[in-house]
């Protein structure tokens, strides 16, 4: 059953190639390579892939999360969808893989519906990712209509009392709720769309768990589990956020017997030649690790996408990147 969807959902995908984007995806990965290859950045072509943040708000109080924390020091709030379709007017020709969502819920957006079937509409694969307390028979049955082709749905517990140690304010059966009543829309509107996604975020508080939750995302009916290691932002120091399993942690311990990555950090970075991230109020950043946009490459307000992508701040930071990326407080903490 899982394998049969991921067929579809592979097929949906390639249908929605040209040979456009097949020939800005090339000058992409070419230009990465030179680049890699001579120390400079040389860069052509257009994003590949974007993510497009419909809001910062969030219900839930998720202990590694600024939105959820509500430790952001930019500015708060929720995307229009005229400012949705002038990104997407943009960039979308070339544009293979849209998602929607940065930071927040998407799914408090009002508009995410229509940013969606808007992006369908212009051949794009376009996922995006919940915590899934808004997955109502309403907004699920919205959500197949849209067009949406992947749905990542957050669920690391299969009980109230796990689940609730890491989403601090969430309900599990709230979500498992809402992957039904997706299920149920599929069937009943003759879809294959969307491919869902239980994402199970392994930390040391739930890992004993992860035998029920496969289990658990058949009986769902669930495309597909993913077992996704946790990003922890103080990781130098102990915490019993870190799985003992070392297949589900990002960290090791270090000689000084400190948690480092568990992947040294090279100077290189494909992300930066073929994606960007557009926070709720236009600001271009180069990656989902910059969550307070401190590396703002440009704001749309003032410039079109295609002047900050091909702009001196980028071109400076993709330098950067390829100088010493160790040096760069964001890509401290990439396990890329």
């Amino acid at each position: 059953m899982m394998m049969r969807a991921e067929c579809f959902d592979a097929i949906h995908f390639v249908r929605k190639l040209s040979l456009r984007k097949l020939l800005n995806y090339t000058c992409v990965r070419l230009s990465f390579c030179f680049s890699v290859v001579l120390g400079r950045s040389k860069h052509t072509g257009r994003p590949v892939s974007l993510s497009i943040e419909p809001t910062t708000a969030c219900g839930l109080s998720c202990p590694e999360c600024p939105s959820g924390l509500k430790q952001f020091t930019r500015p708060r709030g929720m995307m229009a969808m005229k400012d949705f379709a002038k990104i997407v007017d943009q960039t979308g020709k070339r544009l293979i893989y849209l998602t929607l969502y940065f930071q927040g819920e998407p799914i408090l957006n009002p508009n995410i519906y229509g940013m969606i079937n808007y992006a369908h509409q212009k051949g794009i694969y376009t996922a995006t990712s919940t915590n899934g307390q808004d997955l109502s028979d309403e907004n699920a049955r919205r959500l197949v209509e849209s067009g949406l082709d992947r749905l990542i749905i957050s669920m690391d517990g299969t009980n109230l009392e796990t689940y609730e140690r890491y989403r601090i304010g969430g309900d599990v059966e709230k979500v498992k709720e809402g992957i039904k009543n997706i299920a149920r829309w599929k069937h009943e509107l003759g879809s294959r769309k969307p491919y869902v996604i239980i994402q199970f975020l392994v930390l040391k508080t739930n890992e004993h768990q992860i035998p029920a939750m496969k289990k658990l995302s058949k009986e769902l009916e669930a495309d597909k589990l993913q077992l996704k290691a946790a990003q922890v932002y103080n990781f130098e120091k102990d915490t019993e956020m870190i799985p003992d399993h070392p297949k589900y942690a990002r960290y090791v311990r270090g000689a000084d017997a400190c948690w480092e990555l568990k992947k040294p950090i090279r100077n290189r970075c494909f992300r930066m030649w073929s994606g960007a991230i557009v926070t709720w109020d236009g600001r271009v950043v180069p990656c989902c690790f910059d969550k307070d946009a401190d590396h703002q490459m440009g704001k749309l307000e003032n410039l079109t996408f295609q002047e900050i992508w091909k702009g001196k701040k980028y071109k400076e930071f993709r330098s950067q990147i390829l100088e010493n990326r160790s040096r760069i407080e964001i890509c401290r903490n990439c396990s890329e």
